[in-house]
């Protein structure tokens, strides 16, 4: 990632922090509208899982300009998703619901650099999570 992508994320990223939990009430909500079987994934009370999966993003953009130093916590948590039944196709439902949502909140700021910054950030960290995931479950066989 250039440092200009950093600097756009993390200036997004502030604007969505002061309406975090709506931001993330909204991700569920799309993420469940484009693929319904997901629900059952997820606690039936999502308020925890709204603060965790903004504690995430946070975690992640400010670590964006040194992304090994979040990269083992970022493998962990794609290996625990796996326990939870999360496969490789879910990640590109989550990243569009992401993307959506992203658009949705910051508006016209969500323009064509600042879509392809986020795509490739999450791209980034859902590669991450997958090769993670797959290579415990090549261990566990």
């Amino acid at each position: 990632m250039t440092p200009a992508q950093i600097t756009l994320i993390r200036s997004q990223f502030g604007q969505v922090g002061r309406q975090a939990d709506t931001f993330a009430a909204r991700f569920y909500t799309k993420l469940f509208d484009l693929d319904p079987a997901l629900r059952p994934l997820f606690p039936a009370d999502l308020a925890a899982q709204r603060g965790k999966l903004v504690q995430a993003l946070s975690h992640v953009v400010l670590s964006l300009h040194d992304l090994d130093a979040v990269i083992g916590d970022v493998r962990a948590l794609g290996e625990r998703h796996a326990g939870y039944g999360a496969t490789a196709a879910h990640y590109d439902t989550v990243g569009l619901a992401l993307l959506t949502t992203l658009a949705d909140t910051l508006g016209p700021a969500f323009d064509d650099s600042a879509q392809a910054a986020w795509a490739l950030a999450y791209g980034i960290l859902a590669d991450a999570m997958i090769e993670a995931a797959s290579r415990k479950a090549v261990t566990a066989a």
